[in-house]
């Protein structure tokens, strides 16, 4: 699996340095953002919703990983016109069978993701500087993000796990930290959903500072994690709990939603193809 981008470190034109410096991102540290995505009929409306992220946020750089046995000229082209080319590597894996989930029961019955965010890290261990100031971010494809949450992740510390609250997760309209009373150390979280998990978090919930993931290249995520443990599957090894950093206005911004967008009806469709027809002939929806 050959990384297609090399560019981690481009230097800027004259005209994205100005935009930098009007818009204070001059000295803020480079964020990857780890997605894993796969074939399916909204993938392009989750990736082009996520790519105006990027091309609002300067100091993101994406690493998309797709769930293939090869590259698709779609997300290909999707970074292209989004002007992403010189901030994006593209990678893919598959995800091995026994691991893949049937149509026929909930996608929550087997992880997900798991190969392409491993992909990613060995990524970012193998071809980017382990002194550099940087921040990894998993971001998968079905959520909506303020661009401020990226302000904020930008705030993390050297060493440390930053982490905040998630709106529509865990069957409640908000997970969040719980602080202590000088609203500087997490002390527990609200979740409901398997509370007795060690770091009981949305994958959208926390950002990992690089040189964590040198000091402990044993961290990474695991198909023989329990169900709902991927999040402490890596966590455990990098952090405790208490060594969390809370983000977002001492963790009372809600700046991340677990959205997902709806499976769409294609009735129509399914009539078409008994015909021989499609109605994206010659189209790239």
């Amino acid at each position: 699996m050959v990384p297609e981008s090399y560019a981690i470190n481009r230097c800027p034109d004259q005209t994205e340095l100005s935009i930098y410096k009007e818009n204070g991102y001059e000295n803020l540290p480079t964020i990857y953002a780890i997605t894993p995505t796969y074939a399916r009929p909204e993938q392009k409306a989750e990736l082009t919703r996520l790519s105006h992220v990027f091309m609002l946020v300067p100091n993101l750089y994406w690493i998309i990983v797709e769930d293939a046995d090869e590259k698709t000229s779609l997300v290909e082209n999707l970074l292209a016109r989004a002007g992403l080319t010189f901030r994006s590597t593209k990678l893919h894996v598959k995800t091995p069978a026994a691991y893949v989930t049937p149509k026929t029961e909930p996608y929550w019955v087997q992880p997900r993701g798991v190969k392409q965010r491993n992909a990613g890290l060995s990524w970012l261990r193998s071809y980017t500087d382990p002194e550099e100031r940087s921040i990894v971010y998993f971001m998968d494809d079905d959520n909506t993000y303020s661009v401020d949450l990226f302000t904020e992740m930008s705030k993390t510390q050297p060493g440390r796990v930053s982490v905040w609250p998630v709106g529509l997760v865990g069957t409640l309209l908000v997970e969040r930290p719980i602080l202590n009373a000088k609203k500087t150390e997490v002390i527990g979280f609200n979740s409901v959903w398997s509370p007795e998990r060690p770091f009981p978090i949305d994958m959208a919930a926390f950002a990992v500072s690089k040189d964590l993931l040198f000091q402990h290249p044993e961290a990474r995520f695991s198909y023989n994690a329990q169900l709902g443990y991927q999040e402490t599957e890596l966590l455990k090894n990098l952090v405790t709990p208490r060594e969390l950093q809370p983000l977002a206005t001492e963790s009372e911004d809600v700046l991340v939603w677990h959205t997902r967008t709806q499976k769409p009806v294609l009735t129509g469709e399914d009539g078409l193809k008994k015909k021989g027809e499609r109605s994206d002939e010659g189209l790239e929806v």
